[in-house]
């Protein structure tokens, strides 16, 4: 897929392990296999997204396959929406550790062959750093989803799973008439962890076919939804330790959740197909 410079926004074009654009801005490939496009002063932070341990925790319980129905949901309807199109682009925004996004990808190579091209994005280097484990054929990027280094009207497909939505940014780079995919927590998802570490479980007021509605129309929204059981300790700690719950837990009641030996637990997460306008 065709990267365009972060600086100054002319397309890059690759010698070997260097990308460098027209007005010699040039960007050395991480010897892991990844470009980092990510300007310093686009941070927010000086070591912004997951830090290590919650890329780790995170990989570790995805890999138990968990999730897979989820994700096999997920490959479903990116593959129905690229269907048709003979040479897709595909990019997933907060690809994180990558374990959706490899799992895309291996769907796109039994379905298309080689003729489709995706790229996984995200803000943490730690987190790419893993996701290229997860994928050869795949480019992986460090970069700011509010500023994507990809040209104007290139994508066929974004995926946004559990990730922030920035509208206006993630239009730019869709065709007219594009799909974006976009995933989110139910009401349920994960609620018996919640009930353990809340005294009280607000109600979310996301709304994401209004935050999105200036540039995206809603085709249709689905539920995934089914229980599963973690059956040791440790299995309990790599979750908690994967989420944000984690971090605003105090020691004792952290301690306390990952001592107990089995949990069963709700996956809810609402599926959003949105067609760029």
């Amino acid at each position: 897929m065709q990267l365009t410079c972060p600086v100054c926004k002319s397309e890059l074009t690759q010698q070997a392990k260097n990308l460098r654009c027209e007005n010699n801005h040039s960007f050395d490939a991480a010897k892991q296999g990844y470009w980092n496009l990510l300007l310093a002063h686009k941070k927010r932070s000086k070591d912004p997204g997951d830090n290590p341990e919650m890329v780790q925790a995170r990989r570790e319980f995805l890999e138990q396959d968990y999730y897979q129905t989820l994700s096999e949901r997920i490959n479903s309807l990116a593959l129905e929406s690229v269907k048709d199109i003979s040479e897709p682009h595909i990019l997933d925004m907060g690809c994180g550790e990558g374990y959706y996004t490899a799992r895309l990808a291996e769907a796109l190579k039994e379905n298309m062959g080689t003729s489709a091209s995706i790229t996984g994005l995200d803000i943490s280097k730690h987190a790419v750093k893993a996701a290229c484990k997860q994928s050869k054929t795949t480019t992986w990027l460090v970069a700011s989803g509010a500023d994507i280094p990809l040209p104007e009207q290139s994508l066929d497909l974004q995926l946004v799973l559990f990730s922030r939505l920035m509208p206006e940014a993630f239009s730019k780079p869709m065709k007219p008439g594009s799909t974006l995919l976009v995933a989110w927590p139910g009401e349920r998802h994960l609620i018996e962890l919640r009930k353990l570490i809340y005294k009280e479980i607000k109600t979310s007021h996301f709304d994401p076919v209004a935050t999105l509605d200036e540039f995206f129309e809603l085709s249709k929204i689905e539920t995934v939804s089914y229980t599963f059981e973690l059956d040791s300790s440790d299995q309990i700690s790599t979750l908690l330790a994967m989420t944000p719950h984690s971090q605003r837990l105090p020691a004792e009641a952290k301690s306390s959740i990952c001592q107990q030996e089995k949990l069963t637990l709700t996956l809810d997460v609402n599926l959003g197909v949105f067609t760029r306008r």
